[in-house]
């Protein structure tokens, strides 16, 4: 009997000591994280808005963290490669995927993807929002919107554009624009808008639709002219291009957005950490300068705010792409 006493004294403290330290481990983690760098997947090319948005705020951040944050390019499938890296990573807070509409477009357009976004993501912080622009070669015959349309009709599908990816934001904006307006164009998805835009300025295609961060330096330099935005206003960096609003297409506003997400399953402790270092970051008035310069909104929102900003943003983009007659593959 006194055996079994011993006994059943001894395992109740060793259960006490492990749980004592398995609690001393994770408090451990809670302090040190992070404490060794961290990596920012981005699903896009390089050279695209995407890219140059991830870049923007990938030092700042690190030196919030007190680690670098390295940018991890995995362009293609218009972000779903990127995602499922992402997607498999160890849910240990030191992978993040940086990624935008395609997050949401790409389960309503493709049936085989190897995750589910909805799932395999927990929210961290809605980043910005950023204004799409209609780009064309300084040399072809389109000098704004208005021009391109009325180009379109003529040619009836002959014209082909280019876009960072089929299921992408600006994929689906163009495909809306068009339908909107009666006009057809042949579509030639990306990789990124970086390898779009070479091709425009290289006159393989007549003209391509991706974010303002992307396009916009490449305007001011003259090898791209800028033929429209979609935004409800005109950009401060770009005053001279019209929104598609002021003619070219009354009412019609198609904004894209950019967010961080983590794997699921990934601490609380990392993603509070995280999420606010992101904050913190987005709020710099530096950062808040130098996003506006690119026809971007900055945000920074917490996951609960960036989650609610999802739900309706599924059920809204699910109306447009059945609207624009799209079609899953």
């Amino acid at each position: 009997m006194q055996d079994r006493r011993r006994f059943s004294t001894a395992v109740a403290l060793s259960v006490l000591a492990y749980g004592q330290g398995a609690t001393a481990q994770i408090s451990d983690k809670r302090q040190s994280f992070p404490n060794k760098p961290l990596r920012l997947i981005v699903p896009y090319a390089v050279g695209g808005g995407g890219d140059t948005v991830s870049r923007i705020i990938a030092g700042p951040i690190g030196e919030r963290l007190s680690q670098p944050l390295i940018v991890d390019n995995r362009g293609g499938a218009a972000g779903s490669i990127g995602a499922a890296v992402a997607a498999q990573a160890e849910p240990d807070g030191y992978t993040i995927l940086f990624d935008a509409l395609g997050h949401v477009i790409n389960p309503l357009l493709m049936r085989d993807l190897p995750f589910n976004y909805e799932r395999a993501f927990t929210p961290l912080s809605l980043l910005a929002t950023h204004t799409i622009i209609v780009v064309g070669n300084p040399s072809y015959r389109a000098r704004s919107l208005t021009d391109l349309l009325e180009a379109l009709r003529r040619e009836s599908g002959s014209v082909s554009y280019g876009s960072p990816g089929s299921g992408s934001g600006p994929h689906l904006a163009a495909e809306s624009l068009l339908r909107r307006v009666g006009v057809r164009a042949t579509h030639v998805p990306y990789r990124g808008a970086g390898p779009a835009l070479q091709d425009v300025m290289a006159g393989s295609i007549s003209f391509a639709i991706a974010t303002a961060s992307s396009a916009v330096p490449l305007v001011r330099e003259g090898k791209l002219i800028g033929l429209g935005v979609l935004s409800r206003e005109r950009l401060e960096s770009l005053p001279a291009v019209p929104t598609a609003s002021e003619n070219a297409a009354p009412g019609f506003i198609f904004d894209e957005w950019s967010g961080l997400f983590v794997p699921t399953g990934t601490p609380e402790f990392a993603i509070g950490r995280l999420s606010a270092a992101v904050r913190e970051t987005m709020n710099l008035p530096a950062m808040r300068e130098r996003f506006a310069s690119l026809g971007t909104v900055p945000i920074g929102s917490s996951p609960i705010e960036f989650s609610a900003f999802l739900a309706t943003q599924r059920k809204t983009i699910a109306q447009v792409v059945e609207h624009a007659g799209l079609k899953s593959n």
